[in-house]
């Protein structure tokens, strides 16, 4: 799959969250209908069966209830939950699909019948209590099943962000990100300077397979010639592809969030040496995250609604077939634990929707976020969505208001219900339920009024239209 992703330390965020975000994208010529569920401990599958590999793997007992976004029909491809919160307040997400290199896969093999990102979210999320843990426990299932793709895979929890490399079918580096930084990534091999003692010692900061030094030095993947491993050069690739389809959003999410730390005319959107991690100028809002995961290049000659001459030449970060795009914050603020975990979403292109937020402990989300069915309906978030995106998009510019304005009612409405629900004594389930159906109350009535308005600038743009009136 082709996704971004973007994560943020506590003390880089507006409010003392840890975030993880991404955009979930189906791959070329295809978009996967998605819905929002949460997973019951009774729900959880014993043994796991994957589809893809076709192979069963038996689960530990006493899983923990999460949210999750599986496909609509996984009888036909498997769950591929894709993300969540689980019950005690550690988001996931997985996976960025990444590259690597001929060294590599030369000595440690894709597998054909290992797990992969159908998986990893059923395998791991329901068995953590912290991010650590969750890097811990894939770790281990990568060692013993193997993979068959090349993938990354973000944790969090109240305090830590970590994020999660694989390398070949077996192994596998971590790092966690300094809580006054974050990191964009972008469908390519992405950690760089790597402590790999600290990795095989301490572990405080940097985690990896237990022979990764091992691999390194009989592959000799070790390119570097002054004594700074860099994992990126040693493991990732850096292809003519890569410069028009992955390094180009990484270099307009540092453009967003550092706009005057680096001058950005002289930096090229093809840089193989934009860092993993930097601390941004500003504090990071979930506006801020949905604005990058949305974007197109704006104020650049590459935007693709633009006349420019290079629009276009680079992969936009909103496309067109985005299947959902997910951003999980574990808050800090005082409020209550029940509250802390909210995973907010939006369905289709991340260009012509709006991030809405759900509280991941009330284990109860609307039939409008939760229900697709396979054929297209209104009273489906995911396909009014959908239907808006490919509507609004031949009339991009005459649209950006309406979609500027949808965005801020959702944004005030959505938080104005939580602040509310938030400013309880004691809050129960049943509060954070009922703040769930609010704001899916709310969206829906915003969603089909902009789903009208699109409809009557699409309707009066079509190409057989003509000025004279028949009455």
């Amino acid at each position: 799959m082709a996704c971004t992703t973007i994560l943020v330390g506590k003390n880089a965020s507006y409010n003392g969250s840890t975030m993880i975000s991404r955009n979930d994208d189906s791959g070329s010529g295809t978009f996967t209908p998605k819905r929002l569920k949460y997973v019951f401990p009774q729900e959880q599958p014993n043994p796991y069966h994957s589809v893809h590999s076709n192979i069963d793997i038996p689960m530990p007992k006493n899983p923990l209830g999460y949210t999750a976004v599986p496909n609509a029909d996984i009888a036909k491809n498997g769950i591929w939950a894709a993300g969540g919160i689980n019950e005690k307040n550690v988001g996931m997400t997985a996976t960025e699909t990444i590259t690597t290199n001929v060294r590599v896969l030369g000595g440690d093999p894709l597998v054909a019948n290992g797990i992969g990102e159908e998986d990893l979210v059923v395998l791991v999320l329901p068995y953590i209590s912290t991010a650590r843990e969750g890097v811990e426990r894939l770790g281990k299932l990568l060692e013993e099943y193997g993979t068959y793709e090349s993938n990354g895979v973000a944790f969090n929890d109240h305090d830590e962000v970590w994020y999660m490399e694989t390398i070949g079918g077996h192994h596998w580096i971590a790092r966690r990100l300094p809580d006054d930084s974050y990191s964009v990534i972008a469908n390519q091999f992405s950690l760089d300077q790597f402590d790999l003692e600290d990795a095989l010692s301490a572990k405080k900061d940097y985690m990896a397979s237990a022979d990764i030094l091992t691999f390194i030095e009989e592959n000799n993947l070790d390119l570097n010639r002054r004594g700074h491993f860099n994992a990126r050069d040693a493991f990732g690739s850096h292809t003519p592809t890569d410069h028009i389809y992955n390094t180009p959003r990484v270099w307009y999410g540092q453009r967003y969030f550092n706009p005057n730390s680096e001058n950005w005319n002289e930096i090229s959107p093809e840089s193989d040496n934009l860092p993993w991690c930097r601390e941004p100028e500003e504090l990071i809002t979930v506006s801020d995250i949905k604005a990058v995961l949305s974007s197109n290049y704006e104020g650049t000659p590459y935007d693709p609604y633009t006349n420019a001459l290079q629009a276009g030449i680079y992969r936009p970060i909103g496309i067109n077939r985005t299947s959902f795009s997910q951003l999980i914050e574990i808050r800090n603020e005082s409020v209550s634990e029940l509250a802390a975990g909210v995973f907010w979403f939006g369905f289709a292109s991340n260009a012509y929707n709006a991030f809405t937020p759900q509280y991941a402990s009330a284990q109860y989300f609307s039939p409008y976020f939760s229900t697709t069915p396979e054929n297209v309906s209104t009273e489906s978030f995911y396909w009014t969505s959908r239907v808006i995106s490919a509507m609004a998009d031949p009339d991009h510019k005459a649209c950006l208001n309406l979609l500027d304005r949808y965005r801020l009612n959702v944004g005030a409405k959505s938080r104005n219900i939580m602040k509310k629900t938030e400013a309880g004594q004691s809050l129960t389930k049943e509060d954070l339920a009922k703040a769930n159906q609010e704001i899916s109350d709310a969206v829906q009535k915003e969603t089909n009024a902009l789903l009208g308005q699109v409809l009557y600038i699409s309707s009066m743009s079509m190409t057989n239209r003509f000025s004279l009136s028949d009455n």
